[in-house]
């Protein structure tokens, strides 16, 4: 669909994280940018994404994990945090941007996931989001007339996750 780790959206996420303190990466799914492979439709991309946990767990052991994504992301991501909680090793947060509950079968998430959504997501409506948050008992932080790309919207972005996971 198009998306990679150099979008405005993924980068400023990465930016709010790492201006925090957060160590942060980012990596292109299957068959976007110089990356092998083809789409897998979240299966070998959340395997993938699981091969770079390992990696930053061995790399950095002992710092809390959190989990970002965007877009197609966060149905990865969801994902992700399925195993690492049958694991017994869940995320200690997740913020999501754009989800596409209602597109792509995003699982339920922790109560304490911060949930970002723009009012006029022209490819995941916010009803849909809404639909799918209400019985989880999910709040929804909604950007007023911001698009899916959060279009002259960005630095709101910035303010909501500064704000939630300043430390």
């Amino acid at each position: 669909y198009g998306g990679s780790m150099d979008n405005k959206v993924v980068q400023m996420m990465a930016r709010s994280f790492v201006g925090l303190g957060y160590v942060t990466v980012r990596m292109n799914f299957r068959g976007v940018g110089r990356s092998e492979g083809t789409h897998d439709f979240g299966n070998g991309e959340t395997d993938d994404m699981a091969v770079l946990l390992n990696r930053m767990q061995d790399e950095y052991p002992g710092l809390p994990v959190v989990l970002g994504g965007f877009s197609f992301g966060t149905y990865v991501q969801s994902r992700l945090q399925q195993e690492m909680a049958s694991r017994g090793d869940p995320p200690c947060r997740m913020v999501f941007v754009s989800t596409t509950a209602g597109k792509w079968a995003v699982d339920q998430v922790p109560e304490n996931t911060l949930l970002i959504h723009g009012e006029l997501d022209e490819v995941v409506p916010l009803t849909d989001v809404l639909d799918w948050a209400r019985p989880q008992d999910l709040s929804v932080v909604v950007v007023t007339g911001a698009d899916h790309l959060f279009n002259r919207k960005l630095h709101h972005l910035r303010h909501i996750i500064t704000t939630v996971f300043k430390r």
